[in-house]
């Protein structure tokens, strides 16, 4: 009986930094030779250029930086077959491609074969399809290559089998959104039932604008169970070792990593998307509005437990309608998680404002106007401390106020990165108890009390959208599930209530248009993968 060791390389990488990646390759690839005595060493999709890289698949010169990849990979000579994923050009079609180098020897190729054009993923844009499988002698075992998408359809694991494969290496760029990490093992289970072998699952790790990679690579025997897992959202070199007995393959079983919860998957997510965007992006530290509620209380959370205490500011902007409660908490949050706070008061800058508009304003009543000119002062505050200090703007808002356009552009829309950006006010409220279970950085009464901007007197959120556990699920059911008002209606929800915040999300595209991105936690967020029109004429109804 033999054996066979297979690294999954579960690691962390930068999108169109082809020589950084390929530096990455060797590094990893070296560490499974000398500490796991690889025999192969398998990366995700498209490892050499990152994914997504977008257009910058349509640059001229993609070819040529990845045959340099290439050469320099090949040129390492490593004793193991590194199966490693990139874009190839043929006769001016480019294809995503995965790779077998063994022993300086490109041994094999396969072309991804299912383009997925839905959600996040516009592939169709950029790639031609393969058609053919692809099956390598890997140390005596016919083993059959796949990308990504592949693996969701039938079709490629009836092919391996057909060309007599007895494994399956997968690569994957898949995405995190709630619920995907069991989708993808009840996935992987029903393909090696069907194709009668074991699959070997890699999947990349890390955040890239607005999606988040959650890694947690996987090894699913010929009876379809989950024989080995790496860690979510962290990078790591898993070596799976299957025994060989004829032409019968048998997965090493090991421990598998306690399954995340709901809450633990998305927090740890929002934390990986923003620590990524600020490394890889080259900011020194993020400030933020600490208002003393509970979007800006989660984000200070999410933001100390990403980059730290020291690169993070907070900044109180109190104005005649902030209370004294939402002034301590915003202190004592602060306080608790020891970053950086200040205190800038706003009236001043709102009374020269008030003073300049005192003609253009003459005779014409208070309204909105009044309280937006407030958030955007709020918002010059920010930028300048931004722009003096090389810290990143975080915004504060949730999926919820962006949906109905309870934000104000140029105010508490100015900066860089809305960590919240995807996630729902009632998710909120379980976030904040979910990270005080760990340690209670955030104020019970920042949790408690009623939400509230603050920009008019005893305003409530409530004043002017319906109760947030109604408006979320109404919410939910049309942008992530494109019901219509009257199915919404037929669900139970009240007529009036659901064409009214129907109408608020058609009628602000033009604000989330200009908003900050995101990370994207469900399966549909405000960005790439829900792509509306500014102007229409389209009406809410069946």
């Amino acid at each position: 009986m033999g054996k066979l060791v297979i690294c999954m390389a579960q690691v962390n990488l930068l999108v169109g930094d082809i020589p950084g990646n390929t530096r990455r390759v060797l590094e990893v690839a070296r560490e499974a030779l000398s500490e796991h005595s690889a025999d192969a060493v398998v990366f995700p999709e498209l490892a050499l250029t990152g994914y997504p890289p977008e257009d910058l698949l349509m640059r001229p010169s993609l070819q040529r930086r990845i045959d340099r990849a290439l050469d320099e990979l090949r040129q390492a000579c490593l004793p193991l077959a590194i199966v490693i994923g990139y874009p190839k050009v043929v006769n001016g079609r480019v294809f995503n491609m995965a790779g077998v180098i063994d022993q300086g020897i490109l041994v094999a190729e396969y072309a991804k074969q299912h383009l997925p054009n839905y959600q996040v993923f516009d592939e169709v844009r950029y790639f031609a399809p393969g058609a053919v499988p692809c099956v390598f002698n890997l140390k005596g075992v016919p083993t059959a290559l796949s990308v990504c998408e592949d693996i969701w359809q039938a079709g490629p694991m009836s092919q391996a089998r057909e060309a007599g494969a007895k494994l399956m290496l997968n690569l994957n760029a898949s995405p995190f959104h709630q619920g995907k990490a069991a989708e993808r093992e009840t996935l992987l289970a029903r393909r090696c039932t069907e194709g009668g072998m074991p699959i070997i699952y890699t999947n990349l790790v890390g955040g890239q604008d607005e999606l988040v990679f959650d890694g947690g690579s996987m090894v699913a025997n010929v009876r379809g169970e989950i024989c080995q897992r790496a860690p979510w959202f962290s990078e790591a070199l898993l070596p799976c070792t299957l025994m060989i007995d004829g032409d019968q393959l048998e997965v090493e079983r090991k421990n598998l990593p306690e399954p995340l919860s709901r809450l633990d998957a998305v927090y740890k997510a929002l934390v990986l998307g923003l620590r990524d965007y600020i490394e890889k992006n080259g900011f020194r530290g993020v400030v933020l509005g600490l208002s003393g509620g509970i979007d800006s209380a989660l984000t200070l959370a999410i933001a100390v437990d990403a980059l730290g205490a020291e690169r993070v500011e907070a900044v109180m902007m109190p104005f005649r309608y902030t209370s004294d409660l939402s002034k301590n908490d915003a202190a004592e949050q602060a306080r608790r998680l020891n970053v950086r706070y200040q205190s800038i008061s706003i009236e001043p800058m709102y009374e020269a404002f008030m003073a300049s508009l005192s003609a253009e304003f003459a005779g014409l009543p208070v309204d909105a106007t009044e309280e937006n000119l407030q958030a955007r002062c709020r918002g010059v505050l920010l930028m300048a401390i931004s722009n003096k200090k090389g810290s990143l703007v975080l915004t504060t808002g949730n999926k919820s106020e962006l949906a109905v356009g309870y934000s104000t552009l140029y105010g508490d829309m100015a900066g860089g990165f809305d960590v919240l950006k995807d996630v729902p006010k009632t998710l909120v409220f379980a976030l904040a108890r979910h990270r005080n279970g760990r340690s209670a950085v955030i104020p019970e009464s920042v949790i408690t009390r009623p939400p509230s901007a603050e920009l008019a007197p005893d305003q409530k959120d409530e004043d002017s959208l319906p109760p947030y556990d109604i408006l979320d699920q109404i919410l939910a059911l049309y942008v992530e599930h494109d019901f219509s008002a009257d199915q919404i209606a037929a669900e139970g929800f009240d007529e009036q209530a659901v064409r009214k915040v129907i109408r608020l999300v058609d009628i602000n595209e033009y604000k989330r248009r200009q908003s900050p991105i995101g990370p994207r936690i469900t399966t549909r967020g405000f960005g790439r993968d829900r792509r509306y029109p500014i102007t229409s004429g389209w009406k809410p109804g069946e």
